[in-house]
């Protein structure tokens, strides 16, 4: 990959850990060669690999990408739930 096209792309999502998402992505579907959906989105893609082409087509703004809404997660409490059989206190003698 190149580390030019990396930093275009990374001005765009911010997110690395999204970017990766994206272009892995983009990647597959360049890769399939099944129809429209497997060409480039950018002229003049040269001698560029799927990935350049990929960071490439984001840094132009020619893929985007939506977030979706955050989701507060909650932790089980336990209260009122059935323990194993096998949990049960032995008696002592």
């Amino acid at each position: 990959m190149n580390a030019e096209l990396v930093k275009k792309a990374l001005a765009v999502v911010i997110n690395p850990n999204i970017l990766v998402n994206l272009v892995s992505q983009r990647v597959r579907q360049l890769n399939s060669g099944g129809g429209r959906i497997s060409r480039p989105l950018v002229a003049d893609v040269g001698n560029l690999g799927a990935a350049d082409i990929a960071l490439r087509e984001i840094a132009e703004g020619a893929m985007g990408y939506e977030m979706s809404d955050i989701v507060p997660l909650t932790r089980p409490s336990g209260k009122g739930r059935k323990r194993p059989q096998h949990w049960a206190k032995l008696p002592t003698a």
